[in-house]
């Protein structure tokens, strides 16, 4: 089979023409490694070869451009990636990052957590479950959650005091913030201990 033109396209891949018809599209860095160019003589071995080593460059620049934006757990990064590359591939890419410390999910964990308790106000309860989500080991969230000392009734306060303060006379207001901060993964307990330091009767 003779290479018989190549052209760039976008994203750094390039279409390639065997024996005067389009074949595939490549990317041009790996047709530049492998000195792949027009009048290349390659059979299928080779031509294999460069699929699937243009398909490991491609999945490694996609994850680091996934993690530049944000940080991504590994469960999510696998996700994404799984949707254009083979199971093997992501595999060994994520693998690759775990072991440059480009993805940890053990860091993530902290700074997700963080995120969650000082933005959003949840509690450990809250938070474990966001976690376990974001596909994050159990033993993981477990190791996180202990160096965690979360006052929940300040949490409760911050919420009701921001959103429900000066309406909670009100019965429906009063049930809204209790769903809402349910759905939260604040306790019933706390909760109601919260709420009725904001009311004159101390009645649900």
């Amino acid at each position: 089979m003779l290479i018989t033109a190549i052209e760039p396209k976008k994203k750094g891949l390039s279409a390639v023409y065997i024996d005067g018809e389009f074949a595939m599209k490549i990317d041009t860095e790996t047709l530049i490694i492998n000195h792949i160019n027009i009048g290349s003589e390659i059979d299928d071995d080779i031509l294999h070869n460069v699929l699937i080593k243009s398909q490991i460059n491609r999945c490694k620049e996609r994850a680091l451009r996934l993690i530049s934006f944000r940080d991504h757990s590994k469960h999510e990064l696998f996700e994404k990636l799984i949707q254009d590359y083979p199971e093997d591939i992501v595999s060994s890419t994520i693998d690759r990052l775990e072991q440059l410390n480009l993805l940890n999910d053990f860091s993530y964990a902290k700074r997700y957590a963080a995120d969650l308790s000082e933005l959003k106000h949840l509690p450990c309860k809250g938070i474990r479950q966001k976690l376990i989500q974001k596909g994050i080991d159990r033993d993981i969230i477990d190791e996180v959650l202990d160096e965690f000392e979360i006052d929940e009734l300040e949490q409760i306060r911050y919420i009701i005091n921001k959103k429900y303060s000066k309406k909670l006379d009100d019965e429906k207001t009063k049930r809204r913030a209790v769903n809402a901060l349910l759905r939260l993964g604040h306790s019933y307990q706390n909760i109601k201990t919260v709420i009725n330091e904001y009311t004159e009767y101390e009645d649900f």
